[in-house]
């Protein structure tokens, strides 16, 4: 999930009882919170495939988990012992309930990246397998709202800390119009949640100006993150209804080419539940499609199935060569359903082979971490 997203997942949690075990503990549950994205480091060691091989790696895992539910503790308590010996102050910090806040955060992250479907590795550095929770997408609007709201209404005590949540709705609210504004991303689920975030920001506005966030507490806190685990449960069981579909359809498919289904996964697209993306592998090709639960006839037999046939032959051959390449070999120890073509049938000197990740993109197309184009020499004839 998105920073934004764990930073309001720590300060609920802080607002639901977990400040009252030391002092700043509010400060050390956003940190915890976000720590584990500190693997975004390793861009400045590299470039993005370097990125690509450690996001998401050994900080999401169990035992990066530990440490940093170990590490930020234990940092602000030598932080703290050092000023208050510079003031000649009493230390505030009780290390074992910051040890407990810091815990409870740093588990939440893993836990949040894996709700959605770009992966975690919590096995690490023992096993290199990756786990999909394929329930939110990666960027969820009525999260934002419903943690963000609480957040606001329950820390909002200061004019500078009004000032700095006006920042990040007004920053929330200009990505969510640019994202319907977009062809690939403007469809009516996503429209609707602008309509929805616009009219909750505007109801948060309302009550903050009244002073009505006098009547919430903790209990309001908690019932947030109640609702966000409703909200997870109601996603679950959309997801298993389009995971039957999906198969349903993958068959269906599979079958009119006599081919056999191996495996398949069906993600979510973006503020709907209703919409769910589906790439499926035959031994033969892969094939990517999307179903709609407020649908009674899946996209079975029409132009909305996109057909992937492996290669073989040559075009194998130099797709074997150019998976020794360092930036094919990042892409395809992150990519779920790798693919990979040739540019041209007709290779003389060097041919071009393009790998991409079907879940976010397709060979050729873009130049984000989901694809990348290898330039290879032909084989002598």
């Amino acid at each position: 999930m998105d920073n934004l997203t764990h930073s309001l997942v720590g300060l609920t949690a802080a607002k639901a009882g977990l400040e009252r075990f030391s002092a700043y503990a509010t400060t050390v549950c956003v940190i915890s919170a976000n720590v584990a994205d500190a693997d975004f480091l390793s861009l400045f060691f590299g470039d993005r495939w370097t990125l690509l091989q450690h996001h998401r790696g050994l900080t999401h895992s169990l035992v990066g988990t530990v440490g940093i539910a170990l590490l930020v503790p234990t940092v602000a308590f030598l932080i703290e012992r050092i000023f208050c010996r510079i003031r000649g102050s009493a230390p505030r910090i009780r290390f074992g309930g910051l040890l407990l806040v810091s815990s409870v955060a740093a588990t939440t992250h893993p836990f949040m990246d894996w709700t959605n479907n770009y992966g975690v590795r919590p096995l690490l550095p023992w096993s290199e397998r990756w786990f999909y929770g394929d329930l939110v997408f990666i960027v969820d609007p009525y999260i934002w709202l419903g943690l963000g709201a609480v957040a606001f209404l329950l820390s909002s005590d200061k004019r500078w800390k009004i000032y700095g949540w006006s920042v990040i709705g007004l920053i929330a609210t200009l990505v969510l119009l640019a994202a319907s504004r977009q062809p690939g991303l403007g469809t009516r689920a996503v429209r609707i949640a602008l309509a929805v975030w616009l009219t909750g920001v505007l109801t948060i506005i309302t009550l903050r100006v009244f002073r009505r966030q006098r009547h919430f507490a903790g209990g309001t806190a908690k019932a947030a993150l109640a609702l966000l685990v409703l909200y997870w449960s109601v996603l679950g069981l959309a997801h298993r209804a389009a995971s039957a579909q999906a198969i349903k359809v993958a068959n269906s498919i599979a079958a009119v080419r006599a081919e056999r289904v191996i495996r398949m996964a069906t993600m979510p697209s973006e503020a709907s539940p209703f919409r769910w993306q589906s790439v499926a592998e035959t031994d033969s090709a892969f094939y990517k499609f999307s179903v709609v639960l407020e649908r009674e006839h899946s996209p079975a037999d029409g132009g909305d199935v996109a057909r992937f046939q492996k290669p073989g032959g040559q075009e194998a051959e130099l797709i074997s060569q150019a998976e020794q390449d360092r930036r094919a070999q990042a892409l395809l120890g992150f990519a779920r359903f790798p693919f990979a073509t040739v540019s041209s049938d007709d290779c003389v000197s060097q041919a071009l082979v393009q790998f991409a990740d079907l879940r976010y993109t397709e060979p050729g197309r873009g130049r984000g971490n989901f694809s990348v184009n290898i330039p290879v020499d032909c084989p002598s004839r």
